[in-house]
């Protein structure tokens, strides 16, 4: 925190950059370098790649890893689909139990693999935790390639992006002094609409430019958004990824510490088969009990999972499309998108592109590798169910897109099963509630034919002819492997001291564990009817865009809050009242589902509100070792973060910076040259404002006729904004 914009400035300017100036640093003056146009072809997948360009190379051991995770995955399945057999076949069985059956299988399965999958990797956590680390091997590393580092916008909070690559840049130059930050170029690329966005923006990278003169930062604002944030990326490489070796992708709300940047540099140049290194963001800096939930459960399990599926999908691993390197040769050469035939939400521009373009890079012969072993990566998490609903509503038309392309001619098996597991996230729940309706229906079926079928010694509904007692065993089995990644989790926290010490104790994991476990049972029930909704519209054939997400406050109005939510609270009241009528057992069974769906506004109010989040970690509720003991990156940020938010909100309107023409000529410096679509692709939007600084005869007319997205398409054309400075104030 900073007592006032102006000392700040002075204290950054002297502790970062010492013997520096604007002078002598070979800074661009526009906001790009020199273009180096390159070809980036489109992908087709109903052809694969030659054979000759396919160089698929095995690893020692792989075959061996897999079979460890999958056969007793696959074995645990079975056995779950024996039981449940067993438990519905003393008679003969009926349509819905056959069903029931069914849907079984396919949730049962899933998670058996992500149970063993979690042993799996707390061998390889354990295993990892008696190597030396990479940190030690870089400090007489220089990188041999040129690395971009891209952090693609969209109406986002340009000073937070600030902030955070500032962190960055100080971070790097104090580990590994000033000739770091000649290994890497910074680029902002905006795909902003919001014209005071855009603004920002601009003032964003100016104070950094002054700030890091020796630093290569740029920006680049798009006038056309084609593909969105793919699209931002590949038509970046196809005029400037042939300058760098190297293409580290970021989002808008990533950070990451040098010994990160430097650890992937690093880890892709002595892997020269490795197309694509991913890190395992952590979650940091979450403020409501939301988002406090989301790190805490990442920072306690994910790294559990996250080995684990190393261990047995690498080098066939995943790229999660943020906080990773590239390799840009294999990414120009195999990864370009195609357009999917016919139209959206299953055509046109692929949504979910990271996990397409790393499974082009694989069928190519380049390995993915997830960097499991490498700390030091760290993203944010959204602040409500809300915000959480219309993330993944995205996600879900991108993820079922994936139906179109998992059948792509030469994947390899392993890519195929990463996008099938990116359709079962959303597609499980839509079974996960077929299961309860069909159990629902069983019960109520078995009630209408014997009405007193529910014993008094057992608290499972006793079905006509169905073995209870191996039911009532088969659900804490099934239970147990539901928990199983919390269980290692806590394990592997508990058996290592640094990391017990950095969660507080033992006392306080524990406590936490239990907190998050019960308050993630509450959001599950509406997660799952998020999920179901997002799947049933995009089946229906509803579609949706690449939307701005709010990083910090997710608090609604109660008004708004039961409108999203209002059809989770009749669905709960629905089944509860079919529960009601049936039996009290069956209503008690079905509890913490409907609790959860009941009180979905109270508890989406709750869960957003900062308030009470900061109430429960002042007193150390759902502690991560990330909030013990603050990455030198995260606090670097914090240090100019009130000062970045002064000074980038104080900047001035359009109307007055048209009168400063240092600010007008910064503008045009930091505008590429407009570009030449085709008639038909014209935006109606920017048709019309040509058509408006025609007939304007001064600014303030001008200003006051164009709307917002016509505004945004002036600011983002050189030559529109030419226009526009020209006319009379």
């Amino acid at each position: 925190m900073t007592s006032s914009p102006s000392a700040d400035d002075a204290a950054v300017s002297a502790q970062t950059q010492p013997g520096t100036s604007a002078e002598t640093a070979p800074q661009d003056t526009g906001g790009m370098p020199p273009a180096l146009p390159s070809a980036m072809p489109r992908q087709d997948l109903r052809r694969a790649p030659p054979a000759a360009q396919r160089r698929l190379a095995n690893v020692k051991g792989q075959a061996l890893r897999r079979l460890a995770v999958l056969v007793p995955a696959a074995a645990l399945a079975i056995f779950g689909a024996y039981e449940m057999h067993a438990v519905l076949s003393l008679d003969s069985m009926t349509v819905l139990e056959w069903c029931l059956w069914a849907l079984f299988v396919v949730t049962f399965s899933p998670i058996a693999l992500a149970a063993v999958t979690a042993v799996a990797g707390f061998v390889r956590q354990w295993q990892l935790s008696l190597r030396p680390p990479l940190q030690a091997q870089l400090a007489d590393f220089a990188p041999q390639g040129r690395t971009a580092v891209l952090m693609p916008c969209y109406n986002e909070d340009a000073a937070a992006i600030a902030a955070s690559l500032h962190a960055m840049l100080a971070d790097l130059q104090q580990q590994y002094g000033d000739r770091a930050l000649q290994w890497f170029d910074w680029f902002l690329l905006s795909d902003t609409r919001v014209p005071e966005r855009a603004l920002q923006e601009e003032e964003a990278i100016s104070l950094l430019r002054q700030r890091w003169p020796t630093a290569g930062l740029y920006y680049r604002r798009r006038t056309i958004n084609t593909d969105s944030k793919s699209g931002n990326l590949h038509q970046f490489c196809e005029q400037w990824g042939a300058r760098y070796d190297y293409l580290l992708t970021l989002d808008a709300d990533s950070l990451l510490s040098a010994h990160a940047l430097l650890g992937l540099v690093y880890r892709i140049e002595h892997e020269p088969r490795a197309g694509l290194v991913q890190t395992v963001p952590r979650l940091i800096d979450g403020v409501s009990l939301t988002a406090r939930l989301q790190q805490f459960a990442n920072a306690i399990y994910g790294p559990i999972v996250a080995s684990g599926l190393a261990a047995w999908t690498n080098p066939s691993g995943n790229y999660w499309g943020h906080n990773a390197i590239i390799r840009r040769q294999a990414f120009m050469e195999a990864a370009g998108l195609p357009h999917l035939p016919g139209k959206p939400p299953f055509g046109g521009a692929i949504l979910s592109h990271d996990f397409v373009e790393a499974a082009l890079m694989r069928r190519a012969g380049w390995q993915i590798l997830i960097a499991d072993d490498l700390p030091g990566s760290y993203e944010e998490a959204p602040p409500s169910i809300v915000d959480m609903a219309i993330r993944d509503r995205r996600w879900c038309q991108g993820n079922l897109q994936h139906a179109r392309v998992i059948c792509a001619r030469g994947l390899h098996w392993v890519s195929r099963a990463h996008l099938a597991t990116g359709i079962m996230s959303y597609v499980s729940s839509v079974l996960w509630l077929l299961l309860v309706l069909v159990g629902l229906m069983l019960a109520m079926q078995a009630q209408y034919i014997r009405p007193d079928y529910f014993s008094s010694d057992s608290f499972l509904p006793v079905w006509p002819r169905q073995d209870a007692p191996r039911a009532l065993r088969l659900f804490f089995i099934t239970m147990g492997v539901l928990l199983v990644p919390k269980l290692m989790g806590t394990l592997l926290y508990l058996l290592r001291k640094s990391l017990r010490r950095s969660a507080g104790g033992a006392a306080r994991l524990l406590r936490n564990v239990l907190f998050e476990t019960l308050l993630s049972i509450l959001i599950a029930p509406v997660m799952m009817c998020v999920h179901s909704a997002a799947v049933l519209a995009v089946l229906a054939g509803s579609t949706t865009k690449w939307n701005a997400q709010r990083r910090d406050d997710g608090t609604l109005p109660w008004g708004q809050l039961l409108r999203r939510h209002k059809w989770h609270m009749v669905l709960g009241l629905a089944l509860g009242a079919a529960a009601w009528f049936n039996s009290w057992a069956l209503l008690a069974w079905l509890s913490p589902m409907l609790v959860g769906l009941l009180l979905a506004v109270p508890i989406s109010a709750w869960t957003a509100s900062p308030k009470i989040g900061r109430w429960f970690a002042e007193r150390g509720w759902l502690q991560t070792p990330e909030e013990n003991q603050p990455p030198a990156p995260l606090l670097l940020r914090k240090q100019v973060e009130c000062d970045y938010a002064a000074r980038i909100g104080a900047t001035a309107p359009l109307l007055e910076q048209l009168a400063q023409p240092e600010l007008v000529a910064r503008h045009l410096a930091l505008t590429l040259p407009p570009q030449q679509p085709q008639t038909r692709d014209i935006p109606p939007a920017l048709a019309l404002a040509r058509v408006k600084l025609e007939d304007a005869r001064s600014q303030r007319d001008a200003l006051a006729w164009l709307t917002p997205a016509e505004l945004g398409f002036v600011l983002a054309d050189r030559t529109l904004f030419a226009q526009l400075a020209a006319l009379p104030r």
